[in-house]
């Protein structure tokens, strides 16, 4: 059965038959995926008062573990933002009573990041809720499909953050 992407790579193979469309087959799919997925995480977290973002940081805090605290840099390190990106998304969830900001015993000139109970609270539900949108879409292929595929993904992956 042949979808968007496969009329996209024929266009091509027509217009262009001296390129190799291979590659804009799987990332072409891999791309429309991540975003009908995500639009659906965010939808699920809109619906508990978070965004994307918001998710992200609450869900590092939550994986570090108790006491569920991590510095700002370790923080922005861990999703890949600037400070000022950082600090944005923690004056939000500071507001929300969701994180809590406190001086680093180890250093004085530092801080903390530290997830509260409401955002403990909020954290696991959303965590259930994204990851139940993922399922949704995924249990439509058989479940040695689907081992197969996250073999197959990780061993791209794997390979594209080797170059």
């Amino acid at each position: 059965m042949a979808d968007d992407v496969d009329r996209i790579v024929e266009q091509w193979r027509r217009e262009r038959p001296d390129l190799e469309t291979d590659a804009m087959a799987v990332f072409g799919r891999v791309y429309r995926l991540a975003r009908i997925v995500g639009d659906r995480q965010e939808r699920v977290y809109g619906a508990l008062g978070i965004n994307r973002g918001e998710f992200d940081v609450l869900a590092t805090l939550r994986r570090a573990g108790a006491p569920f605290q991590l510095s700002p840099k370790a923080l922005a390190a861990s999703l890949m933002l600037t400070s000022g990106g950082m600090t944005g998304r923690l004056d939000r969830l500071e507001r929300a009573g969701l994180v809590a900001r406190s001086p680093d015993p180890a250093d004085r000139r530092g801080l903390v990041i530290t997830l509260t109970g409401a955002g403990r609270t909020l954290i696991d539900e959303a965590v259930a809720v994204g990851l139940a949108a993922q399922r949704e879409v995924l249990e439509r292929l058989p479940e040695p499909r689907r081992r197969q595929l996250a073999a197959l993904l990780r061993e791209l992956l794997a390979a594209a953050e080797e170059s």
